[in-house]
């Protein structure tokens, strides 16, 4: 590269062929092999590759107003016009930053990435196209357990788990919206904000706890009774009816949303995280190496699935009756079952998907979308599960704790190099007899914070376990071995509402010099609820 000896005005730019006298040879990064010739003081160099790359840049603008004088210091983050943009955009493919690393900040600052960013922290969603699943949608269904589908992850399968996560984020604001449950209301479906306006919501769906708290906690704080109240609103069962939208899935597909922990009862019945039998059926045991192995799950999820209200059915009553309805009232077409759920809603997705599997001799396909769940039962419930073709996929966060409990704290890749090794026969009977043998069902989707250029690194417990960074994440995620995807579509409004401590200063302060002075009364004004986990 050459470097140039002497300061000119950005119209003298074509007197550069007459005066290569005063140009000086000097080693190149883009030419390593090439030995300097005269040695360069850096302090003068530095300032006198500036002022001329703010001439270049002027001259490529072509604009004569307000321009800074040559000998003045040149501001490199300066302009906002669309010509100013176009010329910004031909100095950022020069690539100018691996000669000279001290432009990376003015260009972490260019209008391309402020108007990038700008897009993304705008209210209004933006979404990956849709592609028609056609005769692919059983695979992205889980039928092969989604093999060669998530590493790197298939863009397609990326924009159904997005989906999927939107309708649990339904489930929230609806409950959040009117967390009370009143007799009235349990004869009908409350209605739904859905994401997809191509379905629609056929059942509301309610969990009861199996205990309860004294009668005075509701008289010192009578305005939260809805936190205390033994039934309340947790999901909803919903129908595509779009011809369209069938057409491009390639099924009519059924959805089962369940929201996750928000009320005290259903803190209460989370930490009863003792293994207790499935069911009383000893023939759905299994027997290996002569050992019965009966299936077991968490005691506190199987009471919110397994109990009735006062004036509701359990929740495996609902669910079941408004499934087996639909499936006659569709009876001849190509139907599937889609539940997911998040956290507590992830448990008790897996407890739905059992229920559903055994209910009628020809259920439609069932697939589990889990977003942060925990362990749920022991490794007969996870044998059980499979063999009953309920296909499971978790997405987990590295660093969520809530992916890693109850149970003891032993990761399913150390579990499974143990029994490799010829130690199957004592684990199965720590199974089969201590209260917290866990083990996670189906096939994992592993993301990571530390991927998403706009979190911190080391965000707290709520944030990585909160269900739109879970999304966000997603949206990025390309591969394990691959940074985050720079043409993710997600906004980062939601993100920033909720996490705003969590994201990382240069992006708030980005936001900043953005002047966006609105963005704190739409989220003020938003009648969005964070997520309570």
């Amino acid at each position: 590269m050459m470097q140039i000896g002497s300061t000119l005005p950005a119209h003298n730019l074509h007197l550069f062929s007459a005066k290569r006298a005063n140009f000086q040879c000097s080693g190149s990064p883009l030419n390593p092999c090439k030995r300097s010739l005269v040695q360069k003081p850096d302090s003068l160099s530095t300032e006198i590759t500036r002022k001329h790359l703010f001439n270049l840049e002027k001259l490529l603008q072509k604009q004569s107003k307000n321009t800074n004088p040559p000998d003045s210091e040149p501001t490199l983050t300066e302009s906002t016009t669309v010509g100013e943009n176009r010329a910004r955009g031909i100095l950022e493919g020069l690539n100018l930053t691996r000669v000279w690393p001290e432009m990376k900040a003015a260009e972490e600052m260019s209008p391309r990435h402020l108007n990038r960013l700008q897009r993304l922290l705008s209210k209004s969603q933006e979404y990956s196209p849709r592609n028609n699943l056609g005769s692919r949608w059983r695979e992205y269904h889980g039928s092969n357990e989604w093999v060669g589908l998530l590493d790197p992850l298939d863009e397609n399968l990326r924009r159904e788990v997005v989906r999927f996560g939107e309708f649990i984020q339904a489930a929230y604001h609806c409950f959040h919206s009117n967390p009370a449950t009143s007799m009235e209301e349990t004869q009908w479906p409350r209605h739904v904000a859905l994401p997809d306006r191509s379905y629609r919501v056929t059942k509301s769906l309610y969990a009861t706890a199996s205990i309860g708290l004294p009668k005075w906690v509701d008289e010192v704080a009578p305005d939260l009774g809805w936190m205390t109240q033994r039934s309340s609103w947790i999901g909803y069962v919903a129908v595509c009816d779009d011809r369209r939208e069938i057409q491009r899935m390639g099924r009519r597909d059924i959805v089962i949303a369940l929201r996750g922990t928000a009320t005290c009862l259903e803190w209460a019945e989370n930490v009863r995280d003792l293994l207790v039998p499935l069911s009383d059926e000893n023939e759905k045991s299994k027997e290996i190496d002569g050992q019965v192995l009966q299936p077991k799950v968490e005691c506190g999820f199987l009471s919110l699935f397994k109990t009735r209200g006062t004036h509701v059915p359990s929740l495996a009553e609902s669910v079941v009756e408004e499934v087996k309805r639909l499936m006659e009232k569709y009876k001849g077409e190509t139907l599937s079952i889609t539940i997911t759920g998040h956290s507590l809603g992830a448990a008790l997705a897996l407890l739905v998907g059992d229920e559903l599997s055994t209910c009628a001799p020809d259920v439609p396909p069932l697939a589990v979308f889990s977003f942060g769940g925990p362990r749920v039962g022991n490794r007969s419930f996870a044998n059980r599960l499979n063999s009953n073709n309920v296909k499971v996929l978790r997405i987990v966060n590295s660093q969520d704790v809530i992916t890693r409990v109850p149970g003891m704290f032993v990761s399913e890749e150390l579990d499974k190099k143990l029994r490799e090794t010829g130690a199957g026969k004592l684990l199965n009977t720590l199974d089969n007899n201590m209260p917290w043998a866990y083990a996670h069902v189906g096939t994992e989707l592993r993301i990571d914070t530390k991927m998403s250029p706009f979190l911190k690194p080391n965000a707290d417990v709520a944030c990585c376990h909160d269900l739109e960074a879970y999304l966000h994440l997603v949206d990025g995620f390309l591969a394990s071995n691959s940074p985050f995807r720079p043409n993710a579509k997600r906004s980062l409004w939601r993100l920033l509402n909720e996490q705003r401590s969590n994201v990382k200063r240069l992006y708030t302060s980005k936001a900043k010099a953005l002047s966006l002075n609105n963005l704190e009364r739409q989220m003020s004004m938003s009648t969005c609820l964070p997520s309570p986990s």
